[in-house]
């Protein structure tokens, strides 16, 4: 299917063809809906598990839309994996979700115009945050030259920057060779495909990004959003052929160990707990491994919550259990006396930061950690600042300078109209209309 690095089949073809297969090989059986965390908390609670998957399967196949339950199965998802071990044909029904997704959103996308709001609103979210200089590291691609690692950063993960140049001083003290690919002009193309339905498109966007890579023309991907190492790594495995691998940056870090040790010079005198999830639990041991490693650093306890991140096209999907799981959490940092709650990655951040408001407790990520453990000063976390002060005009006063200076005139009552939707990610839910495409221009001054 592959020559010489381009897809030779459309992506459309590509996805039937893997759904066509999942449906084949599965046989109904049920125990991925029996071992799902999300069924009890939606519509396939009462219904039979062999008739919820069978609903997915016939539709996959050609056959009519899914059920009601079905459908809800595969709305509600948040990508915990704990189905992948269970079936007993080695069938992947994370990947058979993602694909009914997509599919299903081919025909009434409950997200319509989600790119664009996105977009849109991670470049509000940036520029009130980061100083001119860093605004364009993240969002404008650099030249390409040769470079053996891209860093990779996906496009929701900038609505929390630090984290991003936390990672990147990471990468400078481990003197790696790297440029920096991200933002929505290189989307991997999951909001197209699965969100929107709008697979030509979505092939576009993926196909640019991947070109993108390949210009530097780089040994290692290191991607730092899960969504993205999700997509471009199981979803759409197969679609096309690369030069180089694909690898989450914490593999990385694990794979320099060794030099990140003999750099881990300060002590870091924290009692922490640290939050990962399942759906990608290599990444979540790999930090745990890393702060395992830090000097003065006493981690409490490690809670793993189901899904594979936090935020929208995570846990938030189905917020019952998100709020279940969220609570048992922060009694867990309670109960262990722990003065630090670790997050793992920007949507869990974003989820977590605003619970240090108790004043019982530090939140930080763990690049955080990182940098503070190689004796440098972690970059200001302005998210938080914000959200701390939860005070639309106290953060319009912190937040204009930077605006201004990143050309962004933004009209400051309908900033702290729209503010905290945008800061809450409201288009995974159809909201935003503000920032759609006859609305966005009303947010100019």
């Amino acid at each position: 299917m592959m020559s010489n690095g381009k897809a030779t089949a459309s992506l459309d073809d590509f996805l039937n063809v893997e759904a066509r297969a999942i449906a084949g090989d599965c046989t109904a059986c049920g125990k991925c809906v029996e071992v799902c965390p999300v069924i009890p908390f939606g519509a396939a609670a009462a219904a039979a598990p062999k008739d919820v998957v069978g609903s997915v399967i016939s539709f996959l196949n050609g056959g009519p839309s899914m059920t009601g339950q079905a459908d809800a199965w595969t709305s509600t998802c948040n990508g915990c994996g704990d189905c992948i071990p269970v079936c007993p044909e080695a069938i992947n029904p994370r990947k058979m979700l993602m694909l009914a997704a997509t599919k299903q959103a081919q025909t009434a996308s409950k997200t319509p115009e989600l790119f664009r709001r996105m977009a849109r609103a991670i470049k509000i979210m940036v520029a009130m945050q980061l100083i001119p200089a860093e605004f364009t590291r993240l969002f404008v691609p650099p030249r390409p030259r040769p470079a053996p690692i891209v860093f990779y950063l996906g496009c929701n993960a900038l609505r929390t920057p630090h984290l991003l140049f936390n990672a990147m001083q990471v990468l400078d003290g481990l003197e790696a060779d790297y440029e920096v690919v991200g933002g929505p002009s290189s989307c991997c193309g999951v909001i197209a495909t699965k969100w929107e339905g709008a697979v030509a498109t979505g092939q576009r966007v993926t196909n640019n990004t991947i070109s993108r890579f390949e210009g530097f023309q780089p040994e290692k991907v290191l991607n730092w959003c899960p969504t993205c190492e999700l997509h471009l790594g199981e979803t759409l495995q197969g679609y096309r052929k690369t030069s180089f691998s694909l690898d989450h940056i914490t593999a990385y870090l694990i794979s320099r160990i060794d030099d990140l040790a003999e750099r881990f010079s300060t002590p870091v005198r924290r009692r922490a707990v640290l939050h990962i999830h399942a759906g990608r639990s290599d990444v979540g041991r790999a930090v745990e491994q890393l702060l395992r490693l830090m000097p003065g650093l006493d981690l409490a306890e490690t809670v793993v919550e189901s899904g594979y991140t936090c935020g929208g096209s995570g846990c938030s999907k189905c917020p019952d259990l998100a709020a279940m799981e969220h609570a048992q959490l922060l009694e867990r940092v309670k109960v262990t006396g722990a003065d630090t709650l670790v997050t793992l990655y920007h949507g869990c951040h974003a989820t977590f930061v605003g619970a240090e408001k108790a004043g019982t407790f530090e939140v930080l990520n763990f690049t955080d950690l990182l940098v503070e453990a190689m004796g440098g000063e972690p970059h200001r976390d302005m998210l938080k600042t914000y959200r701390l002060a939860d005070d639309w005009d106290m953060i319009l006063n912190e937040a204009e300078p930077y605006l201004k200076a990143n050309g962004l005139h933004l009209d400051r009552d309908w900033l702290r109209q729209h503010g905290p939707d945008i800061f809450a990610s409201a288009e995974f839910k159809g909201g935003l209309d503000c920032l759609g495409s006859h609305t966005g221009e009303s947010a100019k001054g």
